[in-house]
């Protein structure tokens, strides 16, 4: 099984024990809102790009609404089960879900686990927090583009990739599965230490951060 799927699995048993109610770190979205946004990002093309693209989110929005009330919670938890449909890029493209889903379900899979009481980090599955470690270096410059400081991601073993270059520059230190969950945004459920000037460390983990 891929990572991909194995996060989706997970993901998706998580989201069947907390029920439709349960909050999640995506801001003002419950467990059912979650679930709905994934159905679309994988089975509604026409809505996906309100996702990233702030003038269009209204019709998204109401696509998800709509999803939220056309299926039960277990049939959308269902339907993200099974995966993007074969005719979307996900099923045409070879490697193109382990590609970009990896992360995807990692980040919605803790989105939901760190948004519950008294959560720890995961020990993660053999490899998957080299492929974490892998995209975040590959993308790091995008998702530290709105950092009002330079950004140095150090990974727990000392490996580095740059975030943004700048001054005043913040280290941020901790294993890939942490440093991926700030560069999402996440800064406040993320085991992550910092070194650097305390006033721009304190700006990294108030900016807005992610894609």
């Amino acid at each position: 099984m891929t990572h991909s799927r194995s996060e989706r699995a997970a993901l998706c048993d998580l989201l069947d024990d907390l029920g439709p109610d349960a909050p999640t770190l995506c801001a003002g979205w419950t467990t059912a809102d979650l679930a709905a946004h994934l159905v679309v990002r994988e089975r509604r093309p026409d809505a996906l790009p309100g996702i990233g693209i702030g003038a269009l989110a209204p019709y998204t929005a109401s696509v998800q609404e709509r999803l939220k009330a056309r299926h039960s919670y277990p049939e959308l938890v269902d339907l993200v089960r099974q995966g993007p449909p074969k005719w979307t890029p996900y099923g045409l493209i070879p490697g193109i879900d382990e590609l970009i889903n990896t992360v995807e379900m990692f980040v919605h899979h803790e989105d939901v686990r760190r948004a519950q009481p008294d959560w720890e980090p995961r020990e993660l599955p053999a490899g998957l927090d080299d492929v974490l470690w892998q995209r975040l270096r590959s993308m790091a410059r995008l998702f530290f583009r709105g950092s009002p400081v330079g950004v140095v991601l150090r990974r727990a073993n000392g490996e580095k990739a740059a975030g943004r270059m700048a001054e005043p520059a913040v280290v941020a230190i901790g294993d890939a599965q942490e440093l991926m969950m700030l560069a999402f945004g996440r800064q406040a459920h993320a085991r992550v230490s910092y070194e650097g000037d305390p006033a721009a460390v304190t700006q990294l983990r108030e900016a807005r951060l992610g894609m």
